[in-house]
């Protein structure tokens, strides 16, 4: 499946529901002499420029990479997005005055079967329309066809607030139009925002999830190799094109053509099942369990025991400086990189007197 064919065909969906929409209720509007139905209309009319934008910045992102642009346009679908989104916070906002008007100064809506029978359509129209384009949006990584989607929902809410409004009114005779107008609006601007927070985050820079860093952690520690994965750091250059690094542990007896043919093979691997691009980095281990096997053992565990300490790896022993070095990954309470490297190196020496300590401090990018 192509993907971006499959999204801009949603879109289509989307374009072609809105229009036979809006066109129903203009021939009803007239057909009534209903301002408030043609209106209705023509805000259908506008709902199809989230599918418009969709369209546009799916297009604009499957652009081929360029000289200027190296990762490809792909981020382009994360601006969709948050235009999207705003304009969800645009209704959201306008939606939330027009109904504190109406609790200001309220007034006597007139409601008739036909009318009624209008707003009904609209709401299953917008419902079903709505979570088709959602779903899609999920099933396709996309940011603007979930942001989309929503769009469309809301829009059903809204309509299914007049409803209510409007069996309220005829049963009671009591005007809620604004509290629930009211209401309504602060649902559609809480999730625009955090329909909003999803696109801002990952141009910034999001950490990737859990089970992704569990998944590659697996697929990469089943080379027999390789004795553990580190440094993880994964960059999204949008949903089909992900760029990153890992160090993996392997014994310090590999030649460079057997580490060659190990990194090469779990690169490789890497892109077939999770289409990332990928830079593997070595560290070497010695698993003797006499001499220097021993003191890394000895020297890692100790570290490891301190309280701010997430996670040590990188053992390395200079034998011309007699220098140890080691990165270490400093839970998120430590704020001194320098004050907690040179705590450590001395700790360290107190520990193990024969040896000089250099602890490189290392960052948690994934876990």
């Amino acid at each position: 499946m192509d993907r971006n064919k499959e999204i801009i065909r949603t879109s289509y969906v989307g374009i072609a529901a809105n229009v036979l929409l809006a066109s129903f209720k203009a021939v009803v509007g007239l057909a009534a002499s209903s301002v408030a139905i043609i209106m209705d209309a023509v805000n259908n009319l506008t709902d199809m420029l989230s599918a418009v934008i969709t369209i546009v910045g799916t297009k604009l992102s499957g652009r081929p990479a360029d000289h200027e642009h190296p990762f490809g346009h792909g981020r382009i679908e994360y601006f969709s997005a948050i235009i999207i989104s705003v304009i969800v916070l645009m209704a959201g906002v306008g939606s939330m005055m027009a109904s504190f008007r109406k609790i200001i100064s309220p007034t006597l809506p007139q409601y008739s079967a036909l009318t009624l029978t209008v707003i009904i359509v609209a709401v299953i129209v917008k419902l079903l329309l709505g979570r088709y384009v959602k779903k899609k949006g999920e099933q396709l990584n996309s940011d603007a066809l979930i942001a989309s989607g929503a769009d469309a929902l809301f829009d059903a809410v809204v309509t299914l607030g007049t409803l209510i409004s409007a069996v309220i009114m005829l049963i009671w005779e009591v005007n809620l139009d604004g509290f629930i107008g009211v209401l309504i609006s602060v649902v559609i601007l809480k999730a625009g925002y955090e329909m909003l927070a999803s696109p801002i985050n990952e141009l910034l820079g999001s950490r990737i999830s859990p089970e992704f860093v569990a998944s590659l952690k697996e697929e990469v520690m089943s080379f027999k190799e390789v004795h553990g994965v580190f440094d993880i750091i994964i960059n999204s250059y949008g949903p089909d094109t992900m760029i990153g690094s890992l160090h993996v542990n392997v014994a310090d007896t590999m030649t460079a053509r057997e580490i060659h043919r190990l990194t090469r093979s779990i690169a490789s691997r890497v892109y077939e099942k999770f289409h990332v691009i990928l830079t593997v980095g070595i560290y070497a281990v010695n698993n003797d369990e006499e001499g220097m096997g021993k003191l890394q053992h000895d020297v890692m565990e100790y570290a490891a025991s301190h309280a701010d300490v997430h996670q040590v790896h990188a053992f390395f022993y200079y034998e011309d400086s007699n220098l140890i070095t080691i990165d270490v990954v400093p839970e998120e309470s430590v704020k001194d990189n320098g004050q907690f490297a040179a705590m450590m190196e001395a700790d360290l020496r107190r520990r193990f007197p024969k040896y000089n300590f250099s602890i490189i401090v290392d960052h948690n990018y994934s876990e």
